[in-house]
C-alpha cells in the first residue's frame, strides 16, 4: 500500500492508558502516513486514568515506539502537553528522543497562513 503523504499531521487526545483508547486505529494510521511534521496536541498519555488503575497494553508502548521511530527518520515531532499529560510540561523546551516539547507552536501553511497550535485546556 502506498503511504499517504502530508506536510503536517495533528494528533490530539489519544489518551494512552485509558481503557477505551483506540490504539489499533492509531497504529494502523501511523503505519500508512508520512509527514514532514507531526504535532502531538495534548493528552497523548492519560496520566489521570493511569493514576486510577488504567491499563497499558503492549499496543500503547508500540505507539510510543512508532512516534520515536518517526522522529528518528527525520519527521519533526512536536509535543504540546495537555491537561491529562501535564507532567510533561515540566520538560518544555527539551528535545527528548527527537521529540520537541513546547507549550504552543506556530504552524505555517504552504500558502503562508499561520496557526497557533495549543491543546486548549489553559
Amino acid at each position: 500500500m502506498q503511504p499517504y503523504r502530508y506536510r503536517a499531521v495533528w494528533l490530539s487526545d489519544v489518551h494512552l492508558g485509558f481503557k477505551d483508547c483506540k490504539v489499533q486505529f492509531l497504529l494502523d494510521f501511523l503505519e500508512v502516513v508520512e509527514c514532514e511534521r507531526l504535532y502531538l496536541v495534548g493528552d497523548l498519555i492519560d496520566f489521570w486514568s493511569l493514576r486510577k488503575g488504567g491499563r497499558w497494553p503492549a499496543g500503547h508502548g508500540r505507539v510510543l515506539k512508532s512516534l520515536l521511530a518517526k522522529a528518528g527518520q527525520g519527521v519533526r515531532v512536536i509535543y504540546i502537553p495537555g491537561n491529562h499529560d501535564e507532567v510533561a510540561r515540566d520538560y518544555l523546551g527539551l528535545l527528548v528522543g527527537g521529540v520537541e516539547l513546547v507549550a504552543e507552536y506556530e504552524h505555517h501553511t504552504a500558502d503562508g497562513r499561520r496557526f497557533l497550535v495549543t491543546h486548549g485546556d489553559e
